[in-house]
């Protein structure tokens, strides 16, 4: 490698005094030879850049090289073409195409204002700009019509910063309307998450009808209680009275007034006289009547606790056993689909006996009968969480089932050691008492039963070892009677039924399919299929969907596998796998206090 150094030469005789530089070899360097580094890249960092742009923004303000001004409400600002164009891509589509603005000096740019130009001008020449409370709507928006989408995320993490109760409302708005996903979500968790604060605020009252339901239908809405729901949604209401008036029923819907205390149902809710003047909200007020009575037989989304009360809708599973001849499980449990959580509650007494039937009644556990003590009944306080032995089955049985239908519980056949049973006794908890109600029409062991509309149905079942019944059989409360029905499509035995929504679904008897009843139409209809066979399962219906559990295969094995289906969709997935195989177990939803408390 040769370095080569210039040299000036005088030459007298040329008369010239500075002769160009002429080059000469100084010395040689093999490169083979050197230690160092064969060459050095220097950089000056992100200095240079600043300096550079600082000395710009000097020429800016001394007006110096400045090729184009940009006028916005007759206020004129001296710019720069290349550093416009350099930083945002909008005034590069402009300068360096053949438009008009290209080749005039004087650019005016409307609907924006001249203070948010200035701002913009300071970032795009400093790369820094103060952002305030008073700037940031109108800097986000020229920052979005000039597309520097760092200094427009920068507006909308300083409005992350500023969420408050009073001013989350119109933020959300304002994200909405420019398309900031996540800025929109957080303003709706934070409202969500203080809306007994956001609905004291003026912001709230102003409110689109749908945007208040928005709020108002979620379960996960942080309430202390179900009440300033209501007070809120009639604030809102009587805002403006006459023009709110006529979707006062449609906001109702939902409001939970089911879980109002019943006494500020009946002091508050019921007086109120819009309410008493809109007919369409009678309705609305019998079922939580109705809830208050029947407790937990009335199910709707409604009925539906919200998380943040501290209260959730959760499966309870009782007793079973393992495989056909094994183990019977003592087990109490409790599953949270929400949470995927199984906590353990008292375990069920006497828990050797098999084949009995359990029921919910109001937020209560029922089991009674059972291959061994086939009289005996007990309850599950689930605020107590003990089991109360009480008023013992007139008539010893197993392979039964139990309904509540109208605040009372329902016995329905089964097995006696000898005979399947057409026997039906009713339970009333006030006076501890079981009485005999009109028999079934055929005898039957291991049916669905289930009430929907006012009325005991009974599907299925086996009315001897060899044969299973298509038969549906209904009881009517009013009359002491029972007719039959429109046949299931299938004949089987140790089926589940469950109802949601006035209609009833059947699953199990080692068949994959589900089938839905219509009581008020009175036909059958397949509507979708499990992943595997079996019989004996649990079915409970927790947070407006379908849940089964557990259940024999056809092997005769159990399993653990839980399978969610919701009508709403017609979808069926697994979700979750119980703490162990079971079968022959009962499954009832009750409402459970969470003691971790709720979070968003």
């Amino acid at each position: 490698m040769v370095l080569i150094l210039g040299r000036r030469l005088n030459r007298e005789d040329s008369g010239i005094r500075d002769s160009p530089a002429t080059k000469r070899k100084v010395f040689e360097m093999d490169p083979k030879s050197l230690s160092g580094p064969e060459f050095f890249d220097f950089s000056s960092g992100s200095s240079h850049a600043e300096s550079i742009l600082q000395i710009f923004n000097e020429f800016r303000d001394s007006r110096l090289f400045t090729d184009v001004i940009i006028c916005v409400e007759g206020r004129e600002f001296p710019c720069h073409r290349a550093v416009l164009s350099a930083c945002s891509s909008y005034f590069r589509a402009m300068f360096c195409n053949d438009h008009r603005e290209s080749r005039e000096m004087l650019v005016e740019i409307n609907g924006i204002l001249a203070e948010a130009m200035d701002c913009f001008l300071q970032y795009v020449y400093t790369g820094k700009v103060k952002i305030t409370t008073e700037n940031v709507q109108y800097l986000f928006e020229t920052s979005s019509l000039f597309q520097i989408s760092v200094l427009r995320d920068a507006c909308a993490k300083f409005l992350e910063e500023q969420l408050d109760p009073c001013n989350c409302l119109g933020i959300q708005r304002f994200a909405d309307a420019h398309s900031l996903k996540t800025l929109f979500t957080k303003c709706r968790n934070f409202a969500l998450q203080t809306f007994e604060d956001v609905s004291q605020h003026e912001e709230f009252l102003e409110l689109g009808k749908d945007e208040l339901i928005d709020y108002i239908c979620s379960d996960e809405l942080v309430i202390s209680k179900e009440e300033m729901v209501f007070e809120a949604v009639m604030r809102w209401v009587y805002r403006a009275v006459e023009l709110r008036r006529p979707v006062l029923h449609e906001l109702l819907t939902h409001v939970r007034l089911p879980l109002l205390h019943p006494n500020y149902f009946v002091q508050t809710v019921e007086v109120d006289q819009l309410i008493q003047n809109s007919p369409e909200c009678y309705q609305l007020l019998h079922e939580a009547r109705r809830y208050h009575i029947l407790g937990n037989e009335m199910m709707s989304p409604r009925t539906r606790p919200r998380r943040s009360t501290g209260y959730s809708e959760v499966i309870v599973v009782v007793g079973g056993c393992e495989r056909v001849g094994g183990f019977n499980l003592p087990y109490t449990e409790c599953y949270d689909p929400v949470t995927g959580e199984w906590k353990s509650l008292a375990k069920l007494p006497e828990f050797t006996k098999s084949e009995y039937a359990v029921c919910a009644l109001r937020n209560d556990i029922l089991v009674s009968g059972g291959r061994i003590n086939s009289r005996d009944v007990w309850i599950y306080n689930s605020q107590l969480n003990i089991w109360i032995r009480v008023a013992s089955l007139n008539k010893g049985r197993w392979r039964h089932k139990m309904a509540v239908l109208l605040g009372k519980v329902y016995v329905v056949g089964g097995y006696d050691g000898q005979n399947r049973l057409s026997s039906v006794e009713c339970y009333d908890s006030f006076s501890n008492r079981w009485t005999e109600v009109a028999p079934l029409k055929e005898a039957v062991s291991s049916p669905a039963v289930t009430s929907c509309v006012g009325k005991l149905f009974v599907i299925g079942g086996g009315p001897d070892d060899n044969t299973c019944s298509d038969k549906v059989q209904s009881y009517d409360p009013d009359t002491n009677s029972w007719l039959l029905r429109a046949t299931i499509p299938i004949a089987k035995r140790c089926i589940t039924a469950v109802s949601l929504n006035n209609l009833i679904y059947v699953a199990g008897g080692l068949t994959k399919a589900i089938y839905c009843y219509d009581p008020i139409e009175d036909y059958w209809m397949h509507v979708q299929n499990t992943f595997s066979r079996q019989e004996n399962c649990g079915m409970s219906v927790c947070n407006g969907k379908i849940y089964i559990l557990g259940g024999r295969r056809e092997n005769g094995e159990a399993t653990d596998t839980i399978l969610c289906y919701d009508p709403a969709t017609g979808i069926i997935t697994g979700v979750a796998a119980m703490p162990r195989p079971v079968s022959y177990h009962g499954c009832v939803t009750i409402h459970r206090y969470n003691e971790k408390g709720f979070k968003l």
